[in-house]
């Protein structure tokens, strides 16, 4: 392939718009995963293949900042929730948002299902060059129950407002505010500690 056709085959990321307007997702992949949506949903087994493909990374991430040991788990549960319920989806543009709420939800299942101990890490103190605030962080997230990680999480990794928490873990916005005033709290108290 010369060098002026594969400019011609290469498509700009392009945002998508999630479940929120305020939140979207940068993928490369995008115009070919909503190329191969109406396929995967119209029963096109390939099409099916390669959708899952194209999204199995984001997926895996997802799990991973809620799940970190079992993330692998978490991921396949999320893929197969996912490869079943597409069909229902009515809005393609709301599919990473939906993706989205599937992995986190199923994460937070697969958390509780398979152990009580699960760890979290906020990746982003990394990029700004403090490592040793984010094993510190990490640290006190780990020693966290695993409501309290699980809702600081969301706010605080992946920016979700209360309503969409509360969306995503299907319980009530009053349910999410004290949830995370309480996680807010317990996470203050660990630090203190482990500062002591």
């Amino acid at each position: 392939m010369t060098e002026s056709e594969a400019a011609a085959h290469h498509v700009p990321a392009r945002r998508i718009t999630g479940v929120s307007a305020a939140r979207t997702v940068n993928d490369p992949c995008a115009p070919t995963v909503m190329a191969l949506l109406p396929l995967a949903q119209a029963g096109d087994r390939r099409a099916m293949n390669d959708l899952l493909h194209h999204i199995a990374p984001f997926v895996g991430r997802l799990c991973l900042s809620i799940t970190r040991r079992h993330s692998s788990d978490a991921t396949q549960e999320a893929m197969l929730a996912i490869y079943r319920g597409i069909r229902g989806l009515r809005e393609p543009a709301a599919f990473y948002g939906w993706v989205r709420a599937v992995a986190v939800r199923e994460a937070v299942r697969t958390s509780k299902r398979l152990s009580r101990e699960t760890a979290d890490e906020l990746t982003e103190l990394a990029h700004e060059g403090n490592l040793l605030a984010v094993v510190h962080i990490s640290d006190v997230m780990d020693r966290l129950p695993d409501r309290h990680r699980q809702i600081l999480t969301l706010r605080a990794v992946y920016g979700l407002n209360e309503q969409e928490m509360a969306a995503t873990l299907s319980v009530s916005v009053g349910t999410v505010r004290s949830r995370l005033h309480r996680a807010r709290r317990s996470f203050q108290d660990a630090w203190h500690q482990q500062s002591a």
